[in-house]
């Protein structure tokens, strides 16, 4: 397989599924873009499980080397896999490893890897945050003056 993807108008799947679905032998998945809705992808099954077993190892293997309290080996490596890590206050990293090992192992065990991505997102929102000290000062400053009554809760507990 020479690339990893390949983008293919979904109307190409339409109109010659069998043609669309040989590419898959040239690339590990097609990105089927749409005009009006999300983007869809078109991957092999056995693709698929060998992502979702390497998910697994990958996830389980976090869990391992915290559990043995091998964080340092984890901490050396944290910057090569997550770059933006660097800009996180020591607490926080320490918070991320643990996050990140948990996330991981249940996303593993749902083969639903949102879980993972939007940790990700959100502690790189935090990094972001870090690495900006007129954006921290912005969002970490005290009000000027009373904001006014809060609202009552809403007395609607199914969501």
């Amino acid at each position: 397989m020479t690339t990893p993807y390949e983008d293919v108008p979904f109307s190409e799947l339409l109109h010659h599924p069998a043609a669309t679905a040989r590419r898959l032998d040239a690339v590990r998945a097609l990105r089927l873009r749409r005009r009006d809705a999300s983007d869809l992808a078109l991957i092999r099954a056995d693709q698929l499980e060998q992502d979702s077993t390497v998910v697994d190892f990958t996830a389980r293997l976090l869990a391992g080397l915290v559990r043995t309290e091998n964080t340092t080996a984890l901490r050396q490596v944290l910057p090569d896999a997550l770059p933006w890590s660097v800009f996180l206050p020591e607490e926080d990293v320490e918070a991320l490893l643990g996050e990140l090992v948990d996330t991981a192992r249940g996303a593993a065990a749902l083969e639903n890897l949102a879980p993972l991505a939007l940790l990700l997102a959100q502690w790189r929102h935090s990094a972001e945050i870090h690495a900006d000290p007129a954006l921290r000062a912005a969002l970490t400053r005290e009000p000027d003056g009373d904001l006014g009554p809060a609202p009552m809760p809403s007395e609607d507990v199914t969501g």
